[in-house]
């Protein structure tokens, strides 16, 4: 029973936290709602048994991660953008309707179906239990996910370096 309440409470702490970071003007307000939404991640992990996780999401993401982002946030000096003010036209308005009803339809769809197929892992129970969460992890991210882990680092990469040419650029 306690599980279900603090599972609620991190899933509604999470889902207002994440639209608090679209609805936001701030950057700087943002930044902090993603960290509350990181944080809620971690706990939801936690509740899964997979501690290990939980903590590299609070020491990457709530903590690496938004450093950087707070760093792109201040070196882009976003407090000038603030005066300005967008007004989004009718047909602007009237496509985020149509693609918001398109995206409820299709969720609508999909939870309508009476279940969702998916590939069964060769990680059996048993196996994570002898081997703990952190070793299967381990290899897992280091043999079948090696590409993507090393495609998300060289997306990280171009973030930054691009974040350096836009300062630069205004500076000039």
């Amino acid at each position: 029973m306690m599980e279900l309440i603090l599972f609620l409470v991190f899933g509604l702490v999470a889902v207002v936290s994440a639209v608090m970071v679209i609805v936001q003007r701030s950057p700087i307000y943002s930044a902090l709602a993603l960290i509350v939404t990181f944080f809620c991640m971690a706990g939801l992990f936690v509740l899964l048994h997979a501690e290990f996780v939980a903590a590299v999401q609070v020491i990457v993401y709530a903590g690496a991660i938004m450093v950087l982002f707070l760093f792109v946030i201040m070196l882009l000096d976003l407090r000038r953008e603030e005066g300005r003010r967008f007004a989004p036209g009718k047909a602007q308005v009237a496509c985020g309707v149509a693609g918001a009803g398109v995206l409820l339809l299709l969720l609508a769809a999909l939870a309508g179906t009476a279940s969702i197929t998916a590939e069964r892992g060769t990680i059996t129970p048993e196996t994570l239990g002898r081997l703990g969460n952190t070793q299967v992890l381990g290899a897992l991210l280091f043999t079948d996910y090696l590409f993507p882990f090393e495609v998300t680092s060289v997306i990280l990469l171009i973030a930054i370096v691009g974040a350096i040419v836009l300062a630069r650029r205004e500076r000039d």
